[in-house]
């Protein structure tokens, strides 16, 4: 595929666009807590788009238009469990996580929420969970950088590694200058553009074929088993895919936006916008695999899903033949958009990790805002250079751990934070049990054939076991151990500020 100067030029601009909003994130950003957390100021339409776009990468706009177009409906489950996890986790998890943070002495970081409400002073569960936040989330950030790479250096031809350096400093400048901030307002550009780019494409696409009457007739004559929900599926694999969900509970990098809500009372309107934009886009994802196999079968097009994965550049062949080339330019940006959003909140919850977490608990002196703000944004650029250096070489064994990264996150921590706050009862003990009882699961499951142990044909997703493991480890522990009973007044002082703001 050419690149045309309408189509860099449009690219230049968003990157341009990034780029400011990063410098006025930075004349905002006048304290630690408003560069780990955006002073707890985001209005409900900037956090539900925030964690919307920080969620979604390029799974959203590459990997699954590409599997409805090879597979059809029955690719929808996972989709399907992702929507209902999300839901879930502006139901279950935003509202309380918002106040119990604030009344665990203003905790800003996820490890740091889970040392205050367990009042643990031996700093254990602060440690370990910002050493796997830090470990998990720079190979995370590597992986970021791999797909927008290889996406520049396929579709437009552009070298891989300089696609690499144009996607890490963009990200790095605006996401080290501006903090909290600065991200959160770069993901509502993005999450709108990535939005606007997936509507965009299949109505046009729908209106060449001829409207949805048509598309399905030609989708039907290609396949009929493509509007089968569950070709190619089997009961286990419907059920790991709806296991996605799960993993909603315990991703620090989403989870984050409801701690930094102005209060607790606006995670309703957040969650409809959030839900709302999730929704859409999924559809419009959906809908571009499918209404592009009609398209591009009629055009005489095929796209393979060999080694070179073509059908993963559904999006991009379809975008490339219906539009002007400044509008394919804004297109192209909105794949950008989708994984610099999630590079940039990445590597700022785990710059917080390293300074809130790591940094503060082994020094023995009380750092100032002002340094504490110079070391944040330092962490930022040695995770970024480290990830940066890990994806030099288009590693494909980093890719691959990615599969499991979201489920090890999912079981360490989101067993944890969800019953950390619904059971007054559950201990540091418990907590650190669960935690590394759901990484540890999902480590072994996913590299073993323990699944055949239980009589099973295939391996069932790993977050499903290890989300079970965690959640009974927790019990169990918590049950045979007890908790200053600081804790338990701690508790109840979150119950009756939830009741307060409700």
């Amino acid at each position: 595929m050419g690149i045309s100067t309408e189509i860099i030029l449009a690219m230049v601009i968003y990157l341009l666009i990034m780029i400011l909003i990063g410098w006025y994130g930075y004349t905002k950003t006048k304290s630690h807590s408003d560069y780990t957390l955006g002073g707890r100021g985001l209005s409900p339409t900037v956090a539900a788009l925030s964690a919307g776009a920080s969620d979604m990468s390029g799974w959203l706009m590459l990997a699954l238009p590409g599997s409805m177009y090879i597979t059809g409906l029955g690719a929808g489950w996972l989709a399907l469990g992702l929507i209902i996890g999300a839901y879930l986790n502006w139901v279950f998890l935003a509202p309380r996580l918002r106040t119990y943070t604030e009344t665990a002495n203003n905790s800003i970081t996820i490890p740091g929420f889970l040392e205050n409400r367990f009042l643990d002073g031996s700093k254990m569960l602060r440690i370990l969970s910002g050493l796997i936040i830090v470990f998990f989330f720079t190979i995370y950030v590597s992986s970021g950088m791999v797909s927008g790479g290889v996406v520049f250096d396929t579709v437009l031809d552009i070298d891989y590694h300089v696609s690499l350096i144009v996607i890490a400093s963009v990200t790095i400048l605006y996401t080290l200058f501006g903090g909290f901030l600065a991200v959160s307002w770069t993901d509502v550009v993005q999450g709108s553009l990535m939005m606007f780019a997936l509507l965009l494409v299949p109505i046009v696409a729908l209106g060449e074929v001829g409207g949805f009457s048509a598309s399905f007739d030609q989708i039907r004559s290609i396949d009929p088993l493509l509007l089968d929900v569950f070709r190619g599926v089997s009961f286990i694999a419907i059920l790991g895919s709806l296991a996605w969900g799960l993993g909603y509970f315990g991703q620090p990098h989403i989870i984050v936006r409801f701690m930094a809500l102005r209060s607790a009372r606006e995670a309703k309107p957040a969650r409809r916008i959030g839900m709302t934009w999730m929704i859409l886009s999924i559809i419009g994802a959906m809908l571009t695999g499918l209404v592009g196999r009609a398209y591009l079968t009629g055009e005489g097009i095929s796209l393979t899903a060999g080694a070179d994965n073509q059908h993963e550049t559904v999006f991009v062949v379809l975008a490339d033949m219906l539009f002007h080339p400044f509008v394919i330019g804004i297109i192209f940006s909105a794949i950008l958009a989708a994984v610099m959003s999630t590079i940039s909140s990445q590597l700022l919850v785990t710059s917080s990790s390293l300074t809130e977490d790591l940094y503060k608990t082994f020094t023995k002196r009380s750092p100032s805002d002002k340094e504490l703000v110079f070391l944040g944004r330092g962490a930022v650029l040695i995770v970024a250079l480290i990830a940066l250096a890990l994806s030099w070489d288009q590693n494909s064994s980093i890719l691959e751990i990615v599969s499991y990264a979201w489920a090890g996150f999912g079981a360490a921590f989101g067993p944890v934070m969800l019953i950390s706050l619904y059971w007054r009862n559950m201990t540091k003990w418990g907590a650190l049990a669960g935690m590394m009882s759901g990484a540890v699961v999902v480590i072994v499951w996913a590299n073993t054939n323990m699944y055949q142990w239980f009589g099973m044909n295939e391996r069932v997703y790993e977050l499903l076991p290890g989300f079970i493991v965690a959640t009974l480890m927790i019990f169990l522990v918590s049950k045979l151990t007890s908790n200053d009973p600081k804790v338990d007044e701690g508790f109840k002082e979150f119950k009756q500020q939830l009741e307060e703001n409700k």
